[in-house]
C-alpha cells in the first residue's frame, strides 16, 4: 500500500494564506489598489498570478475602479478577486450593488482596521461588519465570511470562491488585522482533500438562453461574455433576459428570486464551531482574532469549574441564527466580545428576543480583546 504523502507546511501569515487558497480554488483575476493592513495580498498576488496558466493581474488607478474590473472579468468567465481596507471598502460599495444585482460571482476580501475615514491604519478593529451587510443600498442579500485563524484564512478563501460560483453573488471575506499579520504554520491541503467549485454554463442553444431566468436554485447558468451567449448586463432592475424593466411583477420575481437563492441553502452557508456548548451554562459568541482569545477563556474558565462554551462564527451573514437558538436552550448567559461598539452583538440580541443575559466586550482603540477580559466576564456569573 502506497505511503500517503505529508501535507506540505509553510509558515506564512493571514494575507498570505488568503492568497494560497485563492489560488487554490482557481482564482486567475486579481484587480486591486493597494492600502494597509491588506496591502501584502495585492503585493503577493503581483508576483504569484501572472505565474500560473492563465492568471491575470493589474493595479488600477483606485478602489472604485478595481472592483469594476474585478465585475468585467467575472463576467468574462473568470473567478475574480480584490482585496482592500477601511476606505477603500468605502469606496467599493457602489460597484459591490452593481455586483449583486448583476449576479456577478467575486471574492472581495476587506481587512478590517480602525475608523471611520482613516481611522487607525494599522491597528485592529471589527467595525465593518454592519457595513458588510448593509453597506451598498437597497434590499439585497450578501454573504460575508470570516477567520479567525491563518489555516482559516486559507480554507475561507477556497470557501469564499465555492460560494460566490454556487450562488452566482458577490461574497465578501472579513478578517482583521491581527489575523492578517499572525504568522504560524499551516498545513497546505492535497487536492484532493478540498472542493473546487466553478459556474453552471448554459447547455441549451444560445437562442434557447435566459440570463436571469428562474430555476430550481434559483441561480441560473452564466456562459463567459464571448462564448456566442448574449445577454445584457444592467444596474437596474430587469427581467429574466437581462433588459431593464419596472413592471412590478417582473421586480418582486427578480428581488425576491434574489433573496431565494441564498435563504434556501442556510444549511450550505451558514458555517460556525461549537467548543463545550452542550452543557455550558454561559457561551462566548465571537469572530475573528477575537475568537482565538474567547476559546483560550473558555478552557481557563473549564478549569475553574464553570461550564463555558463558545460558538465561532465563520459565516457572519447571512446571520447564523439556528445555531444561536440551539445555545438558548440550555445558556442562560451570553458573552458577546468584539472590536467595535457592538454590530454583531446586536444580531445576537435580535434572535435571543430576551431569552439570555447578554454581555458585550467592547474594544475601539486598536487594541486586541485578551483572553482575561473575556474570562473576567465570564466568571462574573
Amino acid at each position: 500500500m502506497p505511503r500517503r504523502k505529508k501535507h506540505k507546511e509553510i509558515f506564512a501569515q493571514g494575507n498570505e494564506a488568503v492568497v494560497e487558497g485563492a489560488l487554490m480554488a482557481g482564482c486567475s483575476f486579481y484587480g486591486g489598489y493597494p492600502i494597509t493592513p491588506s496591502s501584502e495580498i495585492m503585493e503577493i498576488m503581483a508576483n504569484r498570478l501572472p505565474l500560473t496558466e492563465d492568471g491575470v493581474f493589474i493595479q488600477l488607478e483606485d478602489e472604485i475602479a478595481s472592483m469594476g474590473a474585478v465585475i468585467g472579468a467575472s463576467l468574462a468567465g473568470r473567478k475574480a478577486m480584490t482585496a482592500t481596507s477601511g476606505p477603500g471598502f468605502s469606496l467599493k460599495q457602489e460597484n459591490l450593488g452593481y455586483a449583486c444585482m448583476a449576479e456577478a460571482p467575486l471574492v472581495l476580501v476587506n481587512v478590517m482596521r480602525g475608523g471611520p475615514s482613516t481611522g487607525l491604519p494599522t491597528s485592529p478593529a471589527q467595525g465593518d461588519v454592519q457595513q458588510a451587510r448593509w453597506g451598498t443600498h437597497g434590499d439585497h442579500p450578501i454573504i460575508v465570511l470570516s477567520a479567525s485563524d491563518v489555516q482559516e484564512c486559507l480554507e475561507m478563501s477556497i470557501t469564499a470562491f465555492n460560494m460566490a460560483e454556487k450562488y452566482r453573488t458577490p461574497v465578501i471575506l472579513l478578517i482583521d488585522e491581527i489575523t492578517a499579520h499572525t504568522r504560524e504554520k499551516i498545513k497546505i491541503p492535497h487536492p484532493n482533500e478540498y472542493e473546487v467549485v466553478s459556474r453552471i454554463v448554459p447547455s441549451m442553444p444560445p437562442e434557447w438562453y435566459k440570463p436571469f431566468e428562474e430555476t430550481v436554485r434559483g441561480v441560473a447558468p452564466m456562459p463567459p461574455l464571448g462564448s456566442g451567449y448574449r445577454f445584457h448586463v444592467t444596474g437596474l432592475t430587469h427581467d429574466v433576459n437581462g433588459f431593464p424593466t419596472s413592471r412590478p411583477d417582473e421586480v418582486v420575481d427578480l428581488m425576491e428570486r434574489l433573496h431565494r437563492k441564498i435563504d434556501q441553502f442556510f444549511y450550505d452557508i451558514q458555517l460556525y464551531e461549537e467548543l463545550q456548548t452542550d452543557d455550558a451554562e454561559v457561551v462566548v459568541i465571537a469572530y475573528g482574532s477575537v475568537a482565538r482569545s474567547a476559546e483560550y477563556a473558555v478552557l481557563q474558565a473549564r478549569e475553574a469549574g464553570v461550564k463555558a462554551g463558545l460558538l465561532k462564527l465563520k459565516t457572519l451573514f447571512p446571520y447564523p441564527r439556528r445555531a444561536t437558538e440551539k445555545i438558548l436552550g440550555q445558556a442562560g448567559r451570553l458573552v458577546v466580545p468584539e472590536m467595535n461598539m457592538g454590530q454583531m452583538s446586536r444580531e445576537v440580541k435580535r434572535v435571543a428576543c430576551g431569552r439570555a443575559s447578554i454581555r458585550t466586550i467592547n474594544r475601539i482603540d486598536g487594541q486586541i480583546i485578551a483572553p482575561s477580559e473575556i474570562l473576567k466576564v465570564i466568571m462574573q456569573g
